[in-house]
């Protein structure tokens, strides 16, 4: 029963994650953390972490991962194989129908209009993901003050100084996680020593 429900819900991922592997965080999270109470808030920002310094999609490595965590290595095969299978098949329909239709303006119209959805999504992850490191996900219903008092410091002030050097610098971004890393790990040192 477990096997169906992480190839069901990877399927599921794999067949409505139109825009990549950010448009599909909000779709993972949907069924790893609320339809199906396979990782905690705190343990899907890690998936993502771990999936982003991992080589391959961030669906697919997140398929392989909860498969693992959840049913060991038949269960990563389950996930996996029902996270690539629609686009396998999606893929191949429409590359022949774009190729025979691919200057028909109704098509371009198509692909335009779905591009603010996709940065939507991509938008709405990213907040999840935020509102996860720098106030441990609760934060509706709480006011300016209470947010301010409870903020991770360490995660904003690494997020900050990261995004500086990413837009200000334009540094590769393997060397900011990798600094990120390191400063978080200096710090834990450092308050361990005090």
């Amino acid at each position: 029963m477990i096997y169906l429900q992480l190839f069901l819900s990877f399927l599921q991922i794999g067949a409505f994650s139109f825009g990549g592997g950010y448009a599909a965080m909000p779709l993972i999270q949907n069924q790893v953390v609320q339809l199906h109470p396979w990782l905690t808030q705190s343990e899907f920002t890690d998936l993502i972490t771990i999936s982003q310094m991992t080589p391959g999609p961030i669906a697919v490595n997140s398929a392989t991962f909860v498969g693992t965590r959840i049913a060991g290595m038949p269960g990563a095969l389950v996930a996996t194989f029902g996270c690539v299978l629609p686009s396998c098949i999606l893929v191949t329909v429409l590359a022949k129908i774009y190729l025979r239709y691919r200057n028909l303006s109704l098509l371009q119209g198509i692909l335009k209009s779905l591009r603010p959805a996709v940065i939507a999504m991509i938008a709405a992850a990213g907040v999840s993901i935020l509102v996860t490191a720098f106030w441990g996900g609760a934060v509706s219903g709480t006011d300016i003050k209470t947010l301010a008092a409870n903020t991770n410091l360490r995660a904003a002030g690494i997020f900050l100084v990261s995004l500086a050097l990413l837009i200000k610098c334009k540094m590769n971004p393997i060397h900011v996680m990798l600094l990120s890393g390191a400063a978080e790990v200096a710090i834990q040192l450092m308050m361990k020593m005090l």
